[in-house]
């Protein structure tokens, strides 16, 4: 039996410029611009999550407009409810997916219209029924149902409103898709009479599922590990594991062995080993706390030095960096974290604090660091105020 092979030692700079590079925040302007460069960049990507919070723009508009820096709302728009070619659905949160990986979702709505959802345990067969027949009529919002009587929430996140429940169920099990958002008003359609088709597509296979979930990370992380490809999914560890033990037995993937990661096991294709390079300091990212460079607490504090805080729920008086900071990335490298706050009415972003973070705290880089993020806030801001 040959011996596995021994990990490639990667220093974190090195496994910062593969991430960076697979993530496409290497580049000015990666995937063009318009409709398009949304399907394209959720495509790679393979989800963009979405939020509610909105103290500046909410995140999926936010983690777009980082990629494609022409970015309008109205593409995204385009992209979800005309072109079709992306549509929302919960991969670890709830997200835009693309749609031509439909396939892997249907297996989970169909277990979801099998055993029922544990979030939406109490919707009652009335209100399912009451929400279909009003679907079968023609698109629907929450704002179109007007006799409901409002019962106790069960949960913190859970709506009053009954039906409101019916159609999240509805969309959880397929039955039903978002068709369109304005704002966070969700107008619900059939998910049938949405895409055009007879049916709903074949579902993928488990083995199809274990390789997608693989591929997508590789794709959109370069360098990965168990838990980073596995994100909040602990049941498929088993699988995707016996899946890179496969691949590493067939030279497709490279064990590495990142600076400070320990017993931590990553693995790379051998091709992203090479594909990247130094970042130039011009590149100037004002970043979501919910951008996938972020969302993996323990991943970004590995491979960036950076341990970021959401303190949204955080009591004001034990804040360290904020209500809502976004990290600021410039080159390679997150340098500050920055507490901003959209004033809609003044249309002003106002600042309410700004933290210098690991290079940042040198105060021999600090004047052209400020000033490098100075003006791409000018630019943040325009976006945020843009219609």
């Amino acid at each position: 039996m040959s011996r596995a092979p021994k990990p490639l030692p990667l220093t974190t700079t090195q496994a910062r410029q593969i991430w960076l590079h697979a993530q496409r925040l290497d580049e000015r302007s990666p995937f063009g611009e318009g409709a398009q460069a949304v399907a394209g960049a959720v495509a790679h990507l393979g989800y963009v999550q979405i939020d509610t919070i909105n103290v500046i723009e909410r995140c999926h508009h936010h983690i777009l407009f980082s990629r494609i820096p022409s970015y309008r709302r109205s593409d995204l728009r385009q992209a979800q409810s005309v072109d079709r070619s992306v549509f929302e659905y919960w991969t670890h949160a709830l997200s835009y997916v693309p749609s031509d990986d439909f396939r892997f979702f249907l297996p989970a709505m169909r277990e979801h219209r099998r055993e029922g959802h544990r979030w939406y345990a109490s919707v009652k067969p009335a209100d399912t029924r009451k929400v279909m027949r009003l679907l079968r009529a023609g698109p629907l919002t929450i704002r179109d149902i007007e006799d409901d009587v409002l019962t106790e929430k069960e949960h913190l996140w859970q709506s009053r409103k009954p039906s409101k429940r019916a159609l999240q169920l509805a969309f959880y099990t397929g039955v039903a898709t978002v068709s369109e958002r304005q704002g966070m008003l969700k107008t619900y359609e059939l998910m049938t009479r949405h895409f055009g088709w007879d049916r709903l597509p074949k579902p993928a296979s488990s083995k199809d599922i274990t390789t997608y979930l693989l591929d997508r990370a590789l794709r959109s992380q370069g360098v990965v590990s168990l838990d980073s490809i596995c994100h909040l999914d602990a049941p498929s560890k088993k699988a995707v594991a016996g899946l890179i033990t496969s691949r590493v037995r067939r030279g497709e993937l490279v064990p590495v062995a990142i600076d400070g990661a320990g017993k931590q096991e990553h693995w790379a294709m051998p091709a992203a080993l090479g594909a990247s390079g130094e970042v130039s300091c011009d590149l100037v990212h004002i970043l979501s706390p919910f951008d996938p460079l972020i969302i993996q607490r323990k991943r970004t504090s590995l491979i960036f030095g950076y341990n970021h805080l959401f303190e949204a729920y955080v009591p004001k008086a034990k804040r360290k960096l904020g209500y809502f900071a976004l990290p600021v990335l410039v080159g390679d490298e997150i340098v500050a974290a920055l507490d901003l706050k959209t004033d809609r009415q003044a249309r002003k972003l106002l600042m309410q604090k700004w933290t210098w973070v690991g290079e940042g705290k040198k105060t021999a880089r600090r004047k052209e660091l400020k000033r490098v993020i100075e003006e791409e806030l000018d630019r943040f801001e325009r976006f945020q105020l843009a219609e």
